[in-house]
């Protein structure tokens, strides 16, 4: 008998625990070779005081068992409390969110009947990485941190996810026009990477048109692979235009553990009434029992569902007069598709598995040699208002050390002294650019004596940021008309 594999279950909140019984009650009927740990997270954890969501318990269950269905959760608002989905990533290293994105025409209303497509979004960098601050009254800062070990990661995931599901093309979205440096680097290394895979087709767009794109012709695309941020957006978008939020899965895959999900929420409005659509979390645990090498299982629970699509065998979400045979709720619904366990599709192409592509390992990633860095200046942030440009100008030319003086002062990125317009919207946070008048190296010793000075003229120095070269290459970027 084969032996089974142990998954970390979590019932979830809202209608997750409606739709984890269905899906659970499936997987069994197909013969899936799996053993439950239930483990306790969401709402009723956060309401215990614990802010993340999550017992140290679960922890050990995660890692031990490396495998995570999880139902939709809720998170309650304000209180300083942590999305859950976001610890359990950044915790288990899950750099890898991938989304299948497919119509399912002519059953779900959609005007992409050809749409399918996935999504594979990096899942631990970006802005999601979370760190804020206030620095003024006016001002907020978010930092977006990207590596080049991250980009590679997740990049040569999604070649292999091609490859492996005999995806003909691997699309990469961006905004390197305007930043240049992050996106700049995620652009590069799909470059790179993309070069040792001549048999994928490849090709890059800004983000706003290639969302724009991926909203009128989404069938153009086959894997697209983003940053965090980016990925998130329009992962809704495509899902949304496939026909039905409710109907996608998810998975979320590292080196180590991986978590299986529906992507949408806990639903609490419609919760206990027995109306929930499964499939959003079945669709998640179809790619679970991929990942865990039982394609044949998968493949066969995956078939059974399209085949009671066809039947007209609907929940309330995509019933439709005239199109849907019969309006069932969540065990009905799950009824029907263990009815037809062993069936395949008529209109819909039966669908096949291979075991789920292989983790690249973060161990895998090109170090490269460790090029010569020289710090040539600094950036040093204000908080200040008590006149114009010019007069915070002035004021900041006088102080200087023997290495560094001030070249330019920015207000949200745009030149405004010297030689700034009038026209130009200011708020109380200022970048004051000192670097060396030859372009020489300087020493922090001289960084700190400049900040010495600075303090010294009653000024308010909020932080600041370090101008290195790299074998003599700028490490940092010029503001808007520097």
């Amino acid at each position: 008998m084969t032996q089974k594999t142990k998954i970390t279950v979590a019932y979830g909140d809202g209608i997750g625990p409606e739709i984890m019984e269905a899906t659970l009650r499936i997987l069994s009927a197909a013969g899936a070779q799996i053993e439950p740990e239930v483990i306790e997270i969401g709402e009723k954890v956060y309401t215990r005081g614990i802010a993340t969501g999550v017992e140290p318990y679960v922890w050990e269950s995660l890692r031990r068992n490396q495998v995570f269905l999880k139902g939709p959760i809720t998170t309650p608002q304000g209180g300083g409390y942590k999305s859950l989905n976001v610890t359990t990533r950044k915790t288990l290293g899950l750099y890898a969110n991938v989304r299948p994105c497919q119509s399912y025409h002519p059953f779900v209303k959609t005007k992409h009947p050809m749409m399918d497509l996935v999504i594979i979004r990096e899942n631990e960098e970006d802005l999601y990485a979370g760190i804020e601050y206030q620095q003024t009254n006016e001002m907020t800062q978010s930092l977006k941190l990207i590596s080049r070990p991250g980009c590679e990661k997740i990049i040569r995931y999604a070649f292999e996810y091609a490859r492996a599901y005999n995806r003909k093309k691997v699309t990469c979205l961006t905004k390197d026009n305007i930043m240049k440096m992050t996106d700049g680097l995620f652009h590069k290394v799909y470059d790179e990477i993309g070069a040792e895979y001549p048999d994928v087709e490849k090709e890059h767009w800004i983000i706003d048109i290639g969302s724009a794109l991926l909203a009128d012709t989404p069938e153009r695309f086959g894997v697209i692979v983003t940053e965090n941020l980016y990925g998130d957006i329009i992962s809704d978008i495509a899902a949304q235009i496939a026909g039905s939020v409710g109907m996608g899965g998810s998975a979320n895959v590292g080196d180590q553990c991986a978590m299986f999900e529906a992507i949408h929420g806990s639903a609490p409005s419609i919760a206990g009434q027995g109306i929930a659509n499964p499939s959003g979390l079945l669709n998640g645990a179809i790619m679970m029992l991929v990942h865990i090498n039982q394609p044949e299982v998968a493949a066969k629970i995956h078939n059974a569902w399209l085949a009671t699509i066809e039947a007209g065998i609907h929940t309330g979400d995509i019933y439709k007069e005239g199109v849907s045979k019969r309006k069932v709720g969540t065990k009905e619904f799950a009824d029907a598709v263990i009815e037809r366990l062993g069936v395949t599709p008529n209109l819909f192409n039966t669908v096949s598995y291979q075991a789920a592509p292989r983790p690249i390992h973060s161990d895998g990633v090109t170090r490269g040699p460790k090029k010569k860095k020289e710090l040539v200046g600094v950036d040093v942030f204000l908080d200040w208002w008590n006149g114009s440009a010019d007069d915070l100008g002035k004021l900041v030319e006088g102080i200087r050390t023997e290495g560094l003086q001030m070249t330019v002062i920015s207000n949200r990125g745009e030149k405004v002294y010297p030689g700034g317009m009038p026209e130009t919207f200011l708020t109380d946070h200022w970048r004051c650019r000192f670097v060396h008048p030859q372009g020489k190296a300087v020493s922090h010793q001289e960084v700190i004596e400049l900040l010495a000075k600075v303090h010294a003229a009653g000024l308010d120095f909020i932080k600041t940021e370090h101008l290195y070269t790299f074998d003599g290459q700028k490490g940092y970027s010029t503001g808007q008309g520097e």
